[in-house]
């Protein structure tokens, strides 16, 4: 019997999470969700099990609501960025959960790399 979407994209984000999980241990995670309208990130402390930091394009600070295309996800990564050095977060490993690289999700990362957080 064939897996529905939803199945394969669960498949796909818990295989991807686990191999990430295996290399970095003790490091923060950085976590993507993109949806059709909007993107957001998260830094995530797995070992103490709390969120160190968010961005999303639902933030009327940014100045993208209801923009979901690739400039809007270079400046949530732009954001989370510069969110995560007030956190005192240099380093995360990138966890595109389900998502493929490419496109709003690889803007997303470069930009946040730019932004001086290494992933």
């Amino acid at each position: 019997m064939a897996l529905s979407k939803r199945d394969l994209f669960q498949k796909r984000r818990l295989r991807v999470r686990n191999k990430l999980r295996k290399v970095n241990a003790g490091r923060v995670r950085l976590s993507v969700h993109r949806s059709n309208k909007n993107i957001s990130v998260q830094l995530i402390d797995d070992v103490n099990g709390v969120t160190l930091a968010s961005a999303s394009s639902l933030e009327k600070g940014l100045g993208i609501v209801g923009k979901n295309n690739v400039e809007a996800a270079a400046k949530v990564g732009a954001t989370i960025a510069e969110r995560a050095k007030k956190a005192g977060v240099e380093e995360a490993y990138f966890d595109r959960g389900g998502f493929l690289f490419h496109g709003k999700v690889k803007a997303l990362a470069d930009a946040a790399r730019e932004g001086g957080l290494k992933i």
